[in-house]
């Protein structure tokens, strides 16, 4: 057993785990990161990996990391094959579901997590997400409100240096902005014929941040920088130790995947940021005397009211304007695409009867390369709100076991009726957005199945192409497709409801803290990315100022 004793433990160095060195490093501490894989270099982001632009229908390539050990991976809508190595290997990494009701679960085991895969996109969170009981009597409400969170959203985005502009949508609350996103003529023309006939259907551009040049977060760079940081790459954590007598954390045990020796490392604090599903699989795997039912579960409510946003995919053309544009907005990366495109918020209901719904779509026009006579080019995600029910949960499923001999996570991530009317809604009105905006779909499909209209799915693909995509689109499109899964560890008012306080920090274990996504209450409509670095940096700043191992 190693005799240093950290000050802080961080399990995890994704959106979550990078802020929480930043933070507890920057008020002074002494932090020991763990992260499940290697670190990262120029060589994994070499843009000699980019093959010749692919078509929009890239099946072989999908098949190529199938057949490598991505089977699930390589289902992830927007998967490239020259990113595949930022992706997990799901031979060494499996779990189970359901035989009903299969979930997409997508990630990656490096220095950064999934920063390097996700869409950059940074948007808030409002009191519609937060209150979410108070507006529409389900589910529960968070035990904060936007208010307070507000002044640590504004901190992270100064700090990241987010693209975006000023659009005063009362359900997308507006951001700090270091540099203007700006629209392509596609995108303007769309906008205002939406806009123009529902002026509460808001039409506003993305928020986002840059790729990283430095391919590290800055987050954990500058944590570096302190000489306050230790880290230890290809540390598998196994589980959290605690003390027999006190129950307290007291570091954690874990695998170094590239030697297979596995050692003990000690900290006063201990903070979980591996992502939701490996959070919830942690805490159980860390069943002690003390804690018999999994760390910190005195509530019976670990793994419970798990979610995921509900999916929708959309794409076709839109012929009031041909062509496309480059986005120099931010500067080009050799190995990343551009960034930006257009976010449609939550809308209210409006005067004609019609109905609104707790969903969001995030989409771009006039984007993708095509000749100047040919109608740009559209695509659409849709994200609806999941409720969060008991028995939508995470488990270990102690048949089976991972490369490391840890018991896999089982996932139950299953709609209800009404979430199954809540998608098809989503669906429609997609539709009808597109179509009376001038734009043609060719398809959009969900969980609920693939629709076909006009020229149908891909028009210009070969027919084997067209017939696999057709083939294989559930295994592509079931819940967990959004990647924005929340939820397994929540925040609340009460121990005997939830796992953790205001603060991120378990009621049982006052030293331990979770600050990613499975600390969310609710799903939302909108990414969890900015809302996870914002609740991180204020619940490590708590508990640097509040001394080590003290209830706050």
């Amino acid at each position: 057993m190693s005799q240093t004793v950290y000050d802080a433990l961080v399990v995890g160095s994704g959106a979550a785990g990078s802020f929480a060195a930043k933070e507890l490093t920057a008020q002074g501490l002494s932090v020991l990161l763990l992260e499940a894989g290697p670190s990262v270099g120029p060589k994994d982001f070499d843009p000699d990996r980019k093959k010749a632009a692919q078509k929009d229908l890239n099946i072989w390539e999908r098949a190529r990391a199938t057949a490598n050990g991505q089977a699930v991976q390589a289902r992830a809508v927007f998967f490239k094959e020259w990113m595949s190595h930022l992706f997990i290997n799901d031979r060494r990494n499996p779990y189970t579901t359901p035989p009903d009701a299969p979930f997409l679960w997508i990630r990656g085991r490096q220095a950064g997590g999934r920063l390097h895969t996700f869409g950059r996109v940074l948007l808030r969170w409002s009191d519609d997400d937060f209150r979410l009981h108070a507006r529409t009597g389900q589910g529960v409400d968070w035990p904060l409100s936007y208010e307070e969170l507000d002044p640590f959203y504004a901190e992270v985005e100064s700090y990241l240096g987010l693209y975006g502009q000023e659009d005063r949508v009362s359900t997308l609350p507006d951001g700090i902005y270091s540099k203007r996103a700006t629209l392509t003529p596609a995108e303007e023309s769309f906008k205002a014929a939406v806009e123009g006939r529902w002026p509460e259907r808001r039409v506003v551009s993305w928020r986002y941040i840059a790729p990283e040049a430095e391919r590290i977060p800055r987050a954990l760079r500058d944590a570096q920088s302190t000489s306050r940081l230790a880290i230890r790459y290809n540390a598998v954590v196994r589980r959290i130790t605690t003390d027999s007598r006190t129950g307290m954390a007291t570091g954690a045990e874990f695998t170094d995947s590239a030697t297979g020796t596995t050692e003990t490392v000690r900290a006063s604090n201990v903070v979980v940021c591996a992502s939701p599903i490996e959070s919830i699989r942690l805490l159980l795997n860390s069943a002690s005397s003390r804690h018999p039912q999994g760390l910190g579960n005195s509530s019976g409510t670990l793994g419970r009211y798990f979610m995921d946003q509900l999916p929708c995919l959309a794409m076709g053309s839109f012929p009031p304007v041909p062509g496309w544009m480059k986005d120099d907005s931010a500067p080009a990366d050799p190995f990343y695409n551009a960034s930006g495109g257009i976010f449609i918020p939550r809308f209210e209901p409006f005067g004609d009867g019609s109905q609104s719904g707790d969903f969001a779509y995030q989409g771009a026009v006039g984007r993708a390369p095509v000749s100047s006579n040919t109608p740009a080019r559209m695509a659409f995600f849709g994200y609806g709100q999941m409720l969060p029910h008991a028995d939508n949960r995470v488990t270990l499923d102690s048949r089976r076991t991972d490369t490391w001999n840890i018991p896999v996570p089982h996932i139950r991530c299953v709609m209800t009726a009404g979430e199954r009317e809540l998608l098809a809604r989503q669906e429609e009105t997609l539709i009808e957005i597109v179509r009376q905006a001038g734009g043609d779909l060719e398809f959009i499909g969900s969980p609920l199945g693939l629709k076909e209209m006009g020229k149908g799915a891909y028009p210009n693909a070969d027919v084997l192409s067209r017939l696999m995509f057709r083939k294989m689109f559930h295994r592509s499109m079931s819940m967990g497709a959004a990647i924005h899964e929340t939820g397994g560890i929540r925040m609340g008012t009460s121990p005997e409801t939830s796992v953790l306080n205001s603060w991120n920090q378990s009621w049982d274990v006052p030293n331990l803290l979770v600050t990613d996504a499975s600390s969310f209450p609710t799903s939302g409509v909108a990414g969890t990315t900015l809302t996870v670095m914002a609740l991180t940096t204020r619940a490590c700043r708590r508990l640097a100022q509040h001394g080590h191992g003290r209830p706050t």
